[in-house]
């Protein structure tokens, strides 16, 4: 159901973004909003969004840069790029970079809209199957806020439950402290980095056994969770 869905909307004009969110909130949609590129970079670290719509030309951070930064901190939230252009390459840029569909300004709203709901409905059904994260011998329960070891339950707090979600979400890759501060957080690296390595150990404790030891620590950059070590 469309009133599940949470949407960001960005776009420097104010006009643009107040027609958007005002046509989904109509939808029965929820949304955000930001103003450039680095504010919505900001919002995506900390919220976890089911659609990104998007303007190509933005302040600060433009629309195809911010794209290929999401993708490459591996957030998978599908993104509706919005061009006034209208040149084939700025499309066909944004789609290379990652963007899953594109609307030409000027553009109706009804159809805004359709677009809209045909991705959250592919996504959604995609991602329907994916409520349950498997690592090795770690399972969560995406629905139930359920971890696992080998079939036994483990009692995790929340913080360490989505500090492990975010680790195998990305399973394989290394994550960044300043990545698992904003997501897990919500807070700035400089604020305080030694609140990661604090519930890294405490997941170390409750996870490393029977041979198990796949939180690794990368020096200087953050961490990373391997299913087979």
């Amino acid at each position: 159901m469309e009133n599940e869905f949470s949407i960001l909307v960005v776009d420097d004009e104010i006009g643009i973004r107040e027609l958007i969110c005002d046509a989904l909130s109509v939808a029965e949609i929820k949304t955000q909003s930001a103003a450039d590129g680095l504010e919505a970079l900001d919002k995506i670290r900390k919220v976890r969004f089911d659609l990104v719509i998007l303007d190509i030309n933005l302040p600060k951070l433009d629309g195809l840069s911010l794209i290929e930064k999401i993708r490459k901190e591996d957030f998978q939230v599908p993104v509706l790029m919005l061009s006034a252009r209208g040149e084939r390459s700025d499309i066909t840029a944004g789609l290379k970079s990652g963007a899953d569909d594109y609307l030409t300004k000027p553009f109706g709203i009804e159809e805004l809209v359709l677009r809209v709901r045909a991705i959250l409905r592919r996504t959604n059904s995609a991602a329907s199957s994916h409520k349950e994260l498997v690592c090795g011998p770690i399972k969560l329960d995406l629905d139930q806020y359920r971890a696992s070891f080998n079939g036994e339950i483990v009692d995790l707090s929340v913080t360490e439950f989505r500090l492990l979600e975010a680790l195998i979400m990305r399973a394989g890759k290394v994550v960044t402290k300043e990545n698992l501060l904003a997501t897990v957080w919500g807070i700035d690296f400089k604020n305080n980095s030694t609140v990661v390595d604090t519930y890294i150990s405490y997941l170390r404790k409750k996870l490393h056994k029977e041979g198990f030891d796949g939180i690794k620590t990368i020096r200087g950059i953050g961490f990373q969770i391997l299913g087979d070590k």
